[in-house]
């Protein structure tokens, strides 16, 4: 008898162990006693903190301008404006996406290898509250098409004190599969979410809204916690699985980050099998098919796998986006020797709060940046002018570089991209870019195919970057100017005169173009490949203009007139006949386009997508 009780007791002690592990050991201790004393009381009673978030810290895209409220990311802080209503709303935040439109196009990054089948993530937003609680749940008002909501995280770091802690974690508190809603109308999506052991006021939302059918809007987010950390009762206590009981340092520490180590020479060689026996290249292929982590772990088996993991060819292409929050300098110390013949990297949201420094960065690229062809930034906020200085010295062969929402960087900070002369593919949308600057570049870069300047606010003339455009890249294929300030009939003209290649135009919310002047029907004569076409917002375009487009341009597949008040029914459908690539039509808040004349039509034309847009 006595021989069973010791067993049983060393068995619950490890059981105790284990769960230390995810609190503290005051904790444990305390669920020992309550088993101990057969505590099974109730637990007392907490009040909850309801609160709206306080302010948005941190976003990849909004619909709206950097210079106004209407459909910016901004919206979300504070009380609804506009739920429980349901509609297009300009108080609401929204994103600059949805469906799988802007996937189609030729001037999209082509898809990393590696990247998580479970990694669905297009934008993210970043909320701070007031007071850090425990949460107990998290409440997203959508007003408009909502389903986009994937992923809810929240951070130990409180963004208001003065002593951040130095490690910086993040809990996912929910997470699904894109989805979308049965219906376009609001909804208050409150997943059940799972506890934590820190407080927080800091929330993260990540998006998918490549199911959706037009934009989703989100009104506001309600966190609700309690500010004690609430005392699990003894019928809470997670079952344990015999088969998690290690100890294993390296287990811990696998948690926490990702790590590469640099072999398994300190561990016990059982032997590998059959697999010395395949082909070089067939190990190669099998392991080609791991995501970067799972890549790591197999490399401290034996040392066959350690061979494979860490040859060069597995790392030609690396995507750390979907681990950007366990990203660190040590990480790319790790996987510094393996990525010698790095040709494309990802890095987009990446090293935020300290996890990744500039010189950790540049330390990387210094090592591993001479044979990058792709360079994936955005929204990476650790990155200085000295980062992109070493990006544009050890990477001469780079062709695509994406600094998007990268708002933090210093307008000085662009002109060093005028050193990398082969670039076809450059993104600075929401950047601090200035037109000295990226004339400087149109300059050195000739061979540009795709250039998104979509909301730069700090470029006072745009009709001398279309003039430089015209003369200097006669290549383009897609160009960005959305939300663009001054870009003039003149500007639009010489621009199509010069860039007779182009199949992407995005001209939306530029408010000083004119349809009278012609310029809409000189640019379908002059651009016969045109495929996408965005004159978002313009009131100008008219039957004309849709009527050029018609006899010109018969490769269209995406137009946006949203908001004309002087197209008909006839020159739309005129334009549906001759347009037979015809794939996406947004006509919502054309005054003279009615929802009985969208429903006509897309019955006769059932391959077009046509958007119509309301408001309840």
């Amino acid at each position: 008898m006595f021989p069973m009780l010791t067993l049983l007791s060393m068995f619950y002690y490890i059981c105790l162990r284990r769960r230390s592990r995810s609190g503290t050991r005051s904790e444990a201790l305390g669920s020992r006693r309550a088993v101990e004393l057969g505590q099974r009381s109730a637990l007392p009673v907490t009040v909850e903190v309801e609160q709206y978030g306080k302010e948005v810290l941190d976003f990849s895209s909004h619909y709206g301008s950097e210079n106004s409220m209407s459909y910016t990311m901004w919206n979300l802080a504070g009380v609804p404006n506009v739920y429980p209503s349901s509609g297009d709303f300009t108080q609401t935040a929204v994103f600059r996406t949805y469906g799988s439109w802007w996937e189609q196009c030729t001037s999209s990054a082509q898809r990393f290898r590696r990247t998580p089948p479970s990694f669905h993530s297009q934008d993210y937003l970043e909320l701070a509250f007031e007071e850090p609680v425990y949460p107990t749940a998290v409440e997203v008002l959508e007003t408009y098409h909502p389903g986009a909501v994937i992923k809810i995280l929240a951070c130990s770091l409180n963004p208001f004190s003065q002593n951040p802690p130095v490690d910086v974690r993040w809990e996912v508190l929910w997470a699904g599969k894109p989805n979308k809603a049965l219906t376009p109308q609001a909804r208050q999506f409150s997943p059940s979410i799972k506890q934590i052991n820190f407080a927080t006021n800091l929330l993260r939302l990540e998006v998918n809204s490549s199911l959706l059918e037009y934009y989703t809007e989100l009104d506001a987010v309600i966190l609700r916690g309690v500010r004690e950390r609430p005392i699990l009762a003894l019928y809470k206590i997670p079952v344990i699985d015999i088969n998690d009981l290690s100890d294993s340092e390296e287990e811990i520490s696998e948690a926490g980050g990702l790590c590469c180590r640099s072999g398994g020479e300190n561990r016990h060689n059982l032997g590998n099998g059959y697999f010395d026996r395949l082909p070089y290249e067939l190990i190669q292929l099998i392991v080609s098919h791991l995501p970067v982590p799972d890549l790591c772990r197999l490399a401290q088996s034996c040392k066959l796998f350690h061979k494979h993991c860490c040859d060069p060819l597995q790392y030609i292409q690396l995507s750390l986006q979907p681990y950007w929050a366990r990203l660190t300098d040590a990480s790319l110390s790790h996987l510094l020797s393996r990525c010698t013949l790095l040709q494309r990297l990802n890095m987009s949201w990446t090293g935020n709060r300290g996890a990744v420094t500039a010189a950790g960065f540049c330390s990387f690229m210094k090592a591993c940046g001479v044979s990058l062809v792709c360079l994936e930034l955005s929204c990476c906020h650790f990155l200085t002018e000295a980062c992109l200085e070493v990006i544009a010295q050890t990477c001469p062969c780079l062709q695509e570089l994406n600094l998007a929402s990268c708002d933090r960087l210093q307008p000085q900070a662009f002109n060093h991209i005028v050193k990398l002369t082969n670039l076809r593919r450059l993104v600075l949308y929401r950047t601090k870019v200035e037109q000295s600057a990226i004339l400087s570049i149109l300059t050195f870069c000739p061979e540009l195919k795709h250039l998104n300047l979509g909301s730069c606010v700090m470029i006072e003339d745009y009709d001398v970057v279309a003039s430089m455009l015209s003369a200097r890249c006669h290549s383009l294929r897609s160009l960005d100017l959305w939300r663009c300030r001054n870009l003039s009939e003149h500007g639009l003209a010489e621009l199509v005169s010069g860039c007779r290649l182009l199949e992407e135009l995005e001209l939306g919310w530029c408010s000083t173009l004119q349809s009278s002047s012609g310029c809409f029907q000189h640019l379908a004569r002059s651009l016969p490949r045109l495929r996408k076409l965005f004159l978002t917002a313009n009131r100008t375009v008219c039957d004309s203009d849709l009527e050029e487009l018609a006899a010109n341009c018969s490769a269209l597949e995406h137009l946006d007139i949203l908001g004309t008040r002087m197209v008909s029914s006839a020159s739309l459908r005129k334009l549906l006949q001759c347009c037979p690539q015809l794939k996406l039509l947004d006509v919502s808040f054309c005054s003279q386009v009615d929802s009985r004349l969208v429903q006509e039509l897309s019955g006769l034309f059932p391959n077009v997508s046509i958007k119509k847009s309301f408001t309840q």
